[in-house]
């Protein structure tokens, strides 16, 4: 459960953050870049700060819900 909602919340990032480097300001782009440097990071690291903020709002893993 917990990835899926950590990839949506990605997701919107990324696209919120362009929609507003469109109409708003170029400068959304570097929050775009921020979300991509975190997902690249939790690649190599397997740990993202989103997964530990959905952790303590009470999201469970995939592992613990089988």
């Amino acid at each position: 459960m917990i990835e899926r909602i950590l990839r949506g919340v990605a997701g919107v990032f990324v696209l919120v953050s362009l929609l507003l480097a469109h109409y708003v300001s170029p400068n959304w782009l570097w929050f775009t870049a921020f979300v991509g440097a975190n997902l690249l990071q939790s690649a190599f690291t397997n740990w993202c700060p989103m997964v530990s903020i959905l952790k303590a709002c009470g999201v469970k893993t995939a592992e613990c819900c089988k």
